[in-house]
């Protein structure tokens, strides 16, 4: 059951993070937002709960303050440093209002992470699609650009895509 429930967990990160890519890369801060605190912020929250994470929530006796507040920083600091690495190249403008920005949706991502419906579910759901949603409020109130990457060409191209991973599986 455990191997089972490791290769759904496995696919569920693997989805979020190839949705993810196809529909925000490079040049939307939603990207960054998304991947940072699913990768950076949620693994590091395993790490640090492991570790030190011996008084737990209250609401949630799985998780704990030391994961939660790993998790929150670690995606916050990942989020800012590929915004830096991202304007070296033009993608994502750099301003502290967009540093704010990333630091409420790394903070919603911990809050959502550390409810008792990302134990059930797959946290690997719960933050990614927190992250887009607030990712997505947060950034369009700011007056954000290029919320969503996927230009003309890019959408033109899905379909052809999809239809050689389904074509290479029969």
């Amino acid at each position: 059951m455990e191997t089972a429930e490791n290769f759904s967990r496995a696919r569920c990160y693997a989805c979020a993070i190839t949705l993810t890519t196809i529909v925000f890369w490079r040049t939307s801060p939603i990207s960054i937002a998304v991947i940072c605190n699913l990768c950076a912020g949620d693994g590091v929250a395993d790490i640090a709960g492991r570790r030190f994470g011996h008084v737990k929530l209250p609401h949630n006796p799985e998780k704990s303050y030391a994961g939660s507040i790993a998790m929150f920083l670690a995606g916050f600091i990942a989020s800012v440093l590929f915004m830096c690495y991202f304007n070296i190249f033009g993608f994502v403008e750099k301003s502290w209002t967009m540093v704010a920005a990333f630091g409420v949706i790394s903070l919603a991502a911990a809050v959502v992470e550390s409810l008792p419906i990302s134990t059930r579910l797959d946290d690997n759901l719960t933050v990614s699609v927190a992250s887009v949603l607030v990712g997505a409020l947060v950034f369009y109130s700011i007056g954000a650009r290029n919320l969503c990457c996927m230009s003309s060409e890019v959408r033109r191209s899905i379909p052809a895509t999809v239809g050689m991973v389904f074509a290479g599986s029969s």
